[in-house]
C-alpha cells in the first residue's frame, strides 16, 4: 500500500489519461490477457456519457477508474451478456434518457489497494444516480475465486457461502458491504472470465430518493408540516359555535404553513348535552346525526385554508349500526374515510358501538398516511399492514379519560414509530364536560414521535404538548429521512423481519352477521 499521500482526487476521465488507464487495466486483468479498453472505445464513453467516467488519482498518478453507461434498464433480458449491455463493446445501447446507471467497469491498482478508495468511485456513481434521478445502479460483479470452489459448489452455493462469510471473495465482499444486493446469477456473462466460470452476479442499488416523473403539475413535499389540536372540552350553545371554535384552530395551524390539522377523537362530544336527559344510548345516536353536516364543513374549511384536516373522530351511523369514524379532508376538495376497528369494552357496553371493517393507507400530497383511532394504536399489527402498504405518517387521534389510559396510547405509539420506522402524530382533548354523562372527564398530552436512531431525536420525541392545557403543536418531519433509515439504520424494522417463519395480513372483507 502506498505511503506519504500528500492528495486524493477524484476527476472525470480524459484522453490524457488513456496511456495510464490502460496500463492500470492491464494490471488490473492480469488473468484475462488482452483485456483492456482501446483507446476509441473510451473516447466513444467520454463522448456519449463524460459523467460518468471518473478517475481517481493518488499524488497525480492514476489509481483507480469507473466506468459507466445509461440504460432503458427493462428493455435488457434478466439473463443479459456484458456484450449484450454495451452492444458488442460499442456502448451504442448507451441511452440519455435513461432510468439505470450500469456499471461497465471498476477497479482499483494493487498498490492502491486498502485506501478504501473503491468506494470513494461508489459513492461518486451514488450521488450521480441520485442527482440524474435514476432508478439505481446494476452491474455484473466478477466472482474471481470461484474457480477454487467451482468443483464442489454451484454458484449460488458460492454466494450464499460468501454472505455468511464462510469464503472471503474480494470482489463480492467488497459489493455486499458497499450496499448492492445480489439478485441473480447471470451465465455466460464475460467470455474469457476462466476464474469466475464465466459467472457473474446481478448486483443493484437502489435509488430510494428516485421520483418517476409525473405528467401532473404537483410536487410531493418531503418535509412536512403538522398541526396537532390539543381540543379543550366545553359547552356550546349548537354547532354553529363548535365550528366556530374548529374554524379558529384550523385557521391557526394554517397560518404556520401546516399541511395538516388533526383534531381529537370525539371532539365534538360536548353537542350531546342537550340529550343528557336521554340514555347514552340515545344520546351518542342523536349526535351522529351531526356528522355528515361536520364533514362538509371541515370539507370547506380544508379548501379554504389550503390544509389536509383529520377530523378526530365522531359517531356515525351507517346501515343502522353506530361506528366511531372519521374523514380525511384534503385540499384539493376530495374527502375519504376511516373507522376505529376496535371497540373499547366501555363503547360497546355503553354506546352500542360497533368495530368497523376498513383497514387502508391514504395518498395525500404529503406522501401515503393512515390513521388509527386511540385503542386501535395498541393492536401493533393494524399499523404493521399499514406500514407495508407505504406508511410515512401514522395519526392517532385519541380520547383517554385518566392517565392510565393516556399512557397505554402514548407508549404504544410510540412503539409504532420505532417498529414501522414511521412518524406517528397523537392528538387528545383535555378538560371537562360536567352536562354529559359518560364523557365527565379528560386527560392528554399531544406529541409526535419519531424513530430511535442518528438522524432523530434520541428519545424518539420530535414535540410535545403541555399536558392538560389547550393549545396547538406543531412540528416539521422529514420524509426522507425515513427513507436513509429503511435503508441504512442502526437496525431496520421492516427489512430485518423474518418474513420467511411469520406474517402479518389483511384477511378478505366478509359480511358481517348478527347471531
Amino acid at each position: 500500500m502506498i505511503k506519504n499521500i500528500e492528495n486524493i482526487e477524484l476527476h472525470y476521465l480524459t484522453l490524457t489519461d488513456y496511456k495510464q488507464l490502460k496500463e492500470a487495466m492491464i494490471q488490473a486483468y492480469s488473468s484475462m490477457p488482452g483485456s483492456y479498453w482501446r483507446e476509441n472505445q473510451i473516447k466513444s464513453l467520454i463522448d456519449k456519457f463524460p459523467e460518468g467516467q471518473v478517475i481517481i488519482k493518488v499524488n497525480g498518478e492514476l489509481a483507480g477508474c469507473a466506468l459507466s453507461i445509461k440504460l432503458d434498464y427493462d428493455g435488457f433480458d434478466d439473463q443479459h451478456t456484458y456484450e449484450d449491455i454495451t452492444g458488442n463493446y460499442t456502448f451504442d445501447t448507451h441511452d440519455e434518457n435513461g432510468d439505470v446507471l450500469y456499471g461497465i467497469d471498476v477497479f482499483i491498482k494493487k498498490e492502491y489497494r486498502g485506501l478504501r478508495l473503491g468506494r470513494r468511485l461508489y459513492d461518486y456513481r451514488k450521488e450521480l444516480a441520485e442527482k440524474q434521478n435514476l432508478r439505481g445502479i446494476a452491474f455484473g460483479g466478477r466472482i474471481p475465486n470461484y474457480h477454487k470452489y467451482s468443483a464442489t459448489l454451484s454458484p449460488k452455493e458460492y454466494i450464499e457461502s460468501v454472505k455468511r462469510k464462510e469464503i472471503h471473495d474480494p470482489v463480492l465482499n467488497f459489493q455486499i458491504s458497499n450496499d448492492f444486493h445480489p439478485s441473480k446469477i447471470l451465465k455466460g456473462y464475460l467470455e474469457g472470465d476462466e476464474n469466475s466460470g464465466e459467472f457473474a452476479v446481478l448486483l443493484e442499488w437502489d435509488n430510494i430518493y428516485y421520483e418517476k416523473k409525473s405528467k401532473k403539475a404537483a410536487t410531493k413535499k418531503k418535509v412536512v408540516r403538522l398541526g396537532l389540536i390539543q381540543w379543550q372540552m366545553r359547552l356550546y350553545k349548537d354547532l354553529e359555535e363548535l365550528m366556530q371554535q374548529a374554524e379558529y384552530f384550523v385557521d391557526a395551524v394554517s397560518a404556520y404553513r401546516s399541511d395538516f390539522a388533526l383534531f381529537p377523537e370525539f371532539f365534538n362530544a360536548p353537542l350531546m348535552a342537550d340529550n343528557n336527559h336521554l340514555p347514552e344510548s340515545e344520546a351518542i345516536r342523536e349526535l351522529a346525526k351531526y356528522t355528515p353536516e361536520i364533514v362538509q364543513k371541515f370539507s370547506e374549511l380544508a379548501i379554504t385554508y389550503n390544509i389536509n384536516i383529520i377530523t378526530g373522530s365522531m359517531p356515525e351511523i351507517k346501515d343502522e349500526l353506530l361506528y366511531n369514524a372519521g374523514y380525511i379532508c384534503k385540499r384539493d376538495g376530495s374527502t375519504e374515510r376511516y373507522e376505529k376497528l376496535h371497540v373499547t369494552p366501555d363503547e360497546a357496553k355503553v354506546w352500542g358501538m360497533q368495530g368497523g371493517n376498513e383497514l387502508k393507507t391514504f395518498d395525500t400530497d404529503c406522501g401515503k398516511i393512515g390513521v388509527l383511532i386511540c385503542y386501535d394504536s395498541e393492536f401493533p399489527e393494524l399499523s404493521r399492514i399499514l406500514a407495508e402498504e407505504g406508511m410515512d405518517i401514522l395519526f392517532v387521534p385519541f380520547l383517554t379519560d385518566t392517565q392510565n389510559g393516556y399512557s397505554r396510547v402514548r407508549h404504544c405509539a410510540q412503539a409504532r414509530a420505532i417498529e414501522n420506522e414511521c412518524y406517528v402524530a397523537i392528538a387528545g382533548s383535555v378538560g371537562n364536560l360536567p352536562k354529559v354523562n359518560n364523557m365527565d372527564i379528560q386527560y392528554a398530552q399531544s406529541m409526535v414521535f419519531t424513530p430511535c436512531d442518528f438522524s432523530f431525536p434520541a428519545n424518539g420525541i420530535k414535540a410535545e404538548a403541555t399536558t392538560n392545557t389547550e393549545m396547538i403543536l406543531i412540528a416539521d418531519v422529514d420524509l426522507d429521512l425515513l427513507k436513509d433509515l429503511n435503508q441504512f439504520g442502526s437496525v431496520r424494522n421492516l427489512k430485518d423481519r423474518r418474513t420467511d417463519i411469520f406474517e402479518v395480513r389483511k384477511l378478505p372483507k366478509k359480511n358481517k352477521k348478527i347471531k
